[in-house]
């Protein structure tokens, strides 16, 4: 085998339509908001004016549109950091230079409650994509005014109402269902504010790539107080996901990204 032959994932694929995500350079803006579900990205079109459905591929679905000024992208990373990373990598490639994760996110602290906000400061790196892109002491941190800015947004946003903003570390999980008790209660026992399974990837990828990155969550659950995701919260945490893609939103404009 030649070394010459041996393919450079760095470089192939570069300034074109991209394999995964089947975008293409030219068709998103400099800022995407990126929720996990592709059913969601509808959502962040109904805040949206001119909005164009720029591709669905496998769970990877990417619209665009307008908001106060902005030209802003939503497309959805699937599940899970390997599609995550994914989904940046090629945003990345096609134009995208900031991203704000808008998900769902379970709270392992007392007094988190389904609907309530969650933004990130950091995350614990328990998933297995960021090892290949990085030594396990690298920190995996949002950029810091998007953090700040995601924060002070959404207090604006839910003063008078129920819900609550919280921030702090959360953890990335790659097997959702083998959270075990232990491994609950550990988190909780460190201050790990939430539980969810795509930031890492994205604030690793981000900082080797030289973009900017956050991410604020609606509380779909609490694990420490036996609220899961089957105990009826989906009006609440749906609630929280409108309240939360406004809060990119107003961050997008805000910073001008």
């Amino acid at each position: 085998m030649s070394e010459s032959a041996v393919v450079d994932k760095d470089a192939v694929g570069v300034g074109e339509r991209q394999y995964h995500i089947a975008v293409a350079p030219g068709e998103v803006s400099s800022v995407a908001l990126l929720p996990g579900d592709p059913f969601r990205v509808p959502l962040v079109a109904e805040f949206l004016t001119d909005v164009k459905t720029v591709a669905h591929n496998r769970e990877h679905m990417t619209m665009t549109g307008w908001y106060k000024g902005r030209h802003i992208t939503a497309t959805s990373t699937g599940m899970g950091c390997p599609s995550t990373a994914i989904a940046v990598e090629e945003l990345i490639r096609v134009g995208v230079t900031s991203f704000i994760r808008v998900g769902s996110s379970a709270g392992l602290q007392p007094g988190v409650k389904p609907g309530d906000l969650l933004v990130s400061e950091g995350a614990l790196r328990n998933d297995g994509t960021t090892a290949a892109y990085a030594h396990h002491g690298f920190p995996a941190v949002p950029d810091l005014q998007i953090a700040l800015t995601l924060a002070e947004i959404a207090r604006e946003l839910t003063s008078g109402t129920d819900a609550a903003v919280h921030s702090g570390i959360n953890a990335s999980d790659d097997a959702f269902y083998a959270e075990t008790p232990e491994w609950i209660a550990e988190l909780n026992r460190l201050g790990v504010l939430n539980v969810e399974m795509e930031s890492a990837a994205l604030y690793v990828v981000a900082r080797l790539r030289g973009v900017r990155a956050g991410m604020i969550c609606s509380t779909s659950s609490n694990l420490i107080d036996g609220t899961s995701l089957y105990s009826g919260v989906k009006e609440a945490l749906k609630e929280g996901w409108m309240r939360s893609i406004e809060a990119a939103l107003e961050t997008a404009v805000r910073l001008e990204l």
